[in-house]
């Protein structure tokens, strides 16, 4: 499908959706979000859902300002995927050791390495700048520098809710490794600080909605939170690369006699903010459950833990900021899951992967999210589908 347009305040939302199919609660976050002054245009994803301030599956441009409820609290939050030379003939009719062996390698929830996992432990892994990003830890918000001994051993974890690490196969047969992870709670704390200090501005306090509070262009406060968001977001993304690099260790370690080799890795935020032009203005564009979808850029799109996922290309429309969806996208709460399904209907539900089954996951249950396959047909428009991916072992958090 194109895109719906539904008239705004101050610009048009454009909806790659059915209007009729976002919830109440949401819908009113979209017309909220119309009203900021700043907004120069607004683009809701298929996946989008109520969300804090601003709905998950949303991309909000602005001109001299930015709205930290519209990234998100878990900063840099994103994927990570690669192609591996193996097959899935290569793999054991039983996939519990190699699970528990991912689970062994990389923390989950709120756990840690014991000690610092850094880049100079891999081979052709690159160490340049790693001093100089530790360093920058400085100079971020002192609510939560105390916090650096527990920010450097959470380096390479994968930590909870929705986040996952995954061995899937595509339609050929080829086995990809896949993870979905952020900047663990320092990226969410930093957030959580920063809205904080916006809705405290005498800017912001006529807003319909005081979890809009906006940083504007060429103030302390502005300068305050650039520096800590692009900092987060250089935290998740190098947490991703460790936690890959991970991945790959126990995947060489498993299969020494197949020998497996690994094609360049995909990854992608989904939660951030982006420096980009568009109609002649620069503007801050943020994505908070979406990609970058430019033309010919790779980008990772996954369902639930029992349905599979999606590798696409961008087709570089701008009517969307160049971005996508970044998953099926929840249609119902956690709360709501875990009232309406049970563990039983979790086992159903995920029949043929190797994962947890317990009542601490039924929130992640496949009949929680939206259809993915639904969802990528509607951002047809948005991205080309390189390859399906289906779970065969999926390690939650």
């Amino acid at each position: 499908m194109s895109y719906v347009e539904m008239p705004g305040a101050q610009v048009p939302i454009r909806m790659w959706t059915d209007p009729a199919s976002v919830e109440d609660v949401a819908l009113r976050q979209l017309q909220n979000v119309a009203t900021l002054p700043w907004i120069k245009g607004l683009a809701v994803m298929p996946d989008v859902h109520y969300g804090k301030g601003a709905t998950v599956g949303s991309v909000i441009a602005m001109r001299d300002a930015v709205c930290p409820a519209a990234v998100g609290v878990d900063i840099g939050c994103g994927m990570s995927a690669v192609k591996t030379s193996l097959t899935a003939n290569d793999l054991p009719g039983d996939l519990s050791r190699l699970r528990s062996k991912i689970e062994e390698a990389i923390p989950v929830g709120r756990g840690m390495h014991d000690s610092p996992v850094t880049p100079d432990r891999f081979h052709g892994l690159a160490t340049a700048g790693w001093d100089d990003f530790w360093g920058r830890f400085g100079g971020v918000a002192d609510a939560v520098k105390f916090r650096e001994e527990r920010a450097v051993k959470q380096m390479g974890t994968l930590g909870g809710g929705n986040h996952f690490v995954e061995v899937c196969i595509d339609s050929d047969g080829s086995v990809w490794l896949m993870l979905h992870s952020g900047s663990r709670n320092i990226g969410k704390e930093l957030a959580e600080h920063h809205i904080g200090v916006a809705q405290k501005l005498p800017h912001n306090q006529g807003l319909v909605d005081r979890d809009l509070a906006v940083f504007v262009a060429d103030t302390p406060q502005m300068a305050a939170y650039r520096n800590d968001l692009f900092w987060a977001q250089e935290y998740a993304r190098n947490n991703r690369t460790l936690m890959m690099a991970l991945l790959k260790d126990v995947v060489r370690k498993e299969f020494k006699k197949a020998k497996p080799t690994f094609e360049p890795e995909i990854s992608c935020h989904h939660n951030y903010v982006a420096e980009e032009r568009y109609e002649g203005m620069d503007l801050l564009v943020t994505r908070k459950g979406a990609i970058r979808a430019g033309s010919g850029e790779f980008g990772i799109i996954p369902g639930s833990m029992g349905t599979g996922s999606y590798i696409v290309k961008g087709l570089g429309n701008e009517k969307s900021f160049n971005s996508a969806s970044h998953g099926a996208g929840r249609r119902m709460s956690r709360n709501a899951a875990k009232r309406r399904f049970s563990t039983k209907d979790l086992e159903d539900q995920t029949q043929g992967v190797e994962c947890r089954k317990d009542s601490g996951v039924v929130d992640e249950i496949p009949g929680a999210y939206k259809p993915i396959e639904q969802v990528i047909e509607q951002q047809r428009d948005l991205v080309q589908v390189v390859a399906k991916l289906k779970q065969v072992v999926c390690v939650k958090g």
